[in-house]
């Protein structure tokens, strides 16, 4: 079968590998019919070092249930499921608890260095915690908003959930890739009275609008913590939306949270230190929030939006692929001439 692997920075490759295959009685083997280019799939874009080795790739994906193992009973071949960026068992402690990312005998696909959602077929771990049965079927039009729900859909809401959104809340989202426009959509569908979205590319932007906004901030640096004061009354926003992960997004978040308020993290960060002593956080009783997103746990909760029209989330994806087309996905998003690719293998 093919899969992509990504070599090194800016060294993306479509390859011949191995067939996957069921090896425990937990799995679950998979078709991929729908699967995407992350924005997380670009920080090892523009830093893997190749004496790393090869790494398979990807971690959002729709697909067939082609063969189980014997111990599988939530979904049988011909099933057309969603798979969450981690895997989990849905029975452990953390599981119970909603914290799927958490889970005591799971983990994240590049755990699995052997597979990967960007490629012509996957094997699931856990699969009856894992996979969630999808009332569609795979030529369905919902398919792009459907495979948000495995990663950037769900990753949004979290950092809208975690934040404590609500009808009384000003929000800023600080970014304007996938998982900060559909952060604009849970902060519109939680009822947030104010949503600013901080970022510089119109055609997002716009879709921005569309999706929430009530206000857009292009500048950056002290200029934008400015301009998002000026538009709060001075005092900031009750809750910030950070899509990021840069220190320089840490910061912006620092400058336009108002006191009492929110920082809610979904940017995977790329630093470990920040500053969260008096000057920054205590002093005006801040809070961070956030995490690694588990999207196990909203898949049932959004879905229906989908499914009936309400929400469009797969408006994200500007882009269509099949594997040959990979590797250019993965330059042009990194060029920000593409917002989100999707791939049809």
């Amino acid at each position: 079968m093919r899969a992509t692997l990504m070599y090194g920075a800016g060294d993306v490759r479509v390859e011949d590998v191995p067939d996957s295959v069921i090896k425990l009685p937990t799995d679950a083997l998979v078709r991929v019919t729908a699967s995407c280019i992350c924005g997380s799939d670009l920080w090892p874009y523009g830093s893997r070092s190749p004496a790393d080795g090869p790494a398979r790739m990807g971690h959002e994906f729709i697909g067939i249930v082609e063969d189980t193992g014997s111990e599988v009973t939530t979904v049988k071949k011909g099933d057309l499921v969603v798979a969450p960026f981690a895997i989990s068992d849905g029975t452990c402690e953390f599981c119970r608890e909603g914290l799927y990312t958490s889970c005591v005998h799971g983990g994240f696909w590049d755990g699995e260095p052997d597979e990967g959602g960007q490629a012509e077929a996957v094997r699931v771990p856990l699969a009856d915690g894992t996979l969630v049965k999808l009332p569609v079927a795979a030529d369905s039009a919902l398919i792009p908003s459907l495979l948000t729900l495995s990663d950037v859909f769900g990753t949004g809401y979290h950092a809208a959930v975690a934040g404590g959104v609500n009808e009384r809340t000003r929000v800023t989202v600080i970014g304007d890739g996938a998982v900060g426009l559909l952060a604009v959509l849970s902060a519109r569908r939680l009822g947030a009275e104010q949503i600013i979205l901080m970022g510089r590319h119109q055609v997002r932007t716009d879709l921005g609008r569309e999706f929430g906004a009530t206000d857009v901030v292009s500048a950056r640096g002290e200029e934008s913590i400015a301009q998002v004061r000026d538009l709060t009354g001075g005092h900031g926003t009750h809750v910030v939306l950070e899509a990021v992960g840069t220190m320089p997004a840490y910061e912006q978040a620092l400058g336009i949270v108002r006191p009492g308020g929110v920082i809610s993290r979904v940017g995977v960060p790329q630093y470990e230190e920040a500053p969260i002593g008096f000057g920054s956080l205590f002093r005006h009783n801040l809070r961070l929030a956030g995490g690694p997103a588990p999207v196990r746990a909203y898949i049932e909760e959004l879905m229906p939006g989908i499914l009936d029209g309400t929400i469009e989330p797969g408006k994200v994806f500007d882009a269509t692929t099949d594997l040959d087309g990979v590797p250019a996905g993965y330059q042009d998003m990194a060029d920000r001439k593409s917002l989100k690719v999707l791939i049809k293998p």
